[in-house]
């Protein structure tokens, strides 16, 4: 092979990395896949499934499903819970208070959040390695116990492919 065609087939350094469509389901508008969770009730897994829409970009579908699964999980907490998260090579304890989740992609997740002394925190983290422990912490007596499932489903809602 002659370097001028080597040189035309190579892809050209700034140009964007794009996954080809055969890495990803054609779900049109059905939502897809469903999770499969053995104890949840048809109900329960349509309501996961309400308004989530597949995404090319592999961190925004992790985003989009990590949300509602944080927003699920809220459902279970009282007035004076909120959730927290161990995570896997986090130091210490492994454990953090998770104020808000990102993503940007096409392959990084985002925690922003509290360690235990209450210090700021940022974990990234590729989305093919994502292990994330969802726990429940009492809340601060000085404020009301809050919640990110809401806030991170709005997101998704106003990213949803039309």
């Amino acid at each position: 092979m002659t370097q001028a065609k080597a040189d035309s087939a190579a892809p050209k350094a700034d140009a964007p990395v794009v996954a080809p469509p055969s890495m990803f389901s054609d779900c049109g508008d059905a939502p897809c896949p469903e999770p499969v969770l053995p104890a949840a009730s048809p109900e329960q897994t349509a309501a996961l499934m309400d308004g989530v829409r597949m995404r090319e970009n592999p961190a925004e579908w992790a985003f989009v499903r990590l949300s509602k699964l944080i927003e699920d999980f809220e459902k279970g907490l009282d007035k004076d819970e909120e959730v927290g998260a161990r995570i896997v090579g986090l130091p210490g304890d492994g454990t953090m208070s998770i104020d808000d989740v990102g993503f940007w992609g096409p392959d990084f997740i985002l925690f922003l959040g509290k360690n235990a002394d209450g210090r700021p925190v940022r974990l990234i983290q590729h989305y093919a390695q994502i292990n994330v422990f969802l726990d429940i912490r009492k809340k601060p007596e000085e404020r009301p116990a809050r919640r990110i499932g809401f806030q991170l489903s709005e997101m998704v809602q106003k990213t949803n492919p039309k």
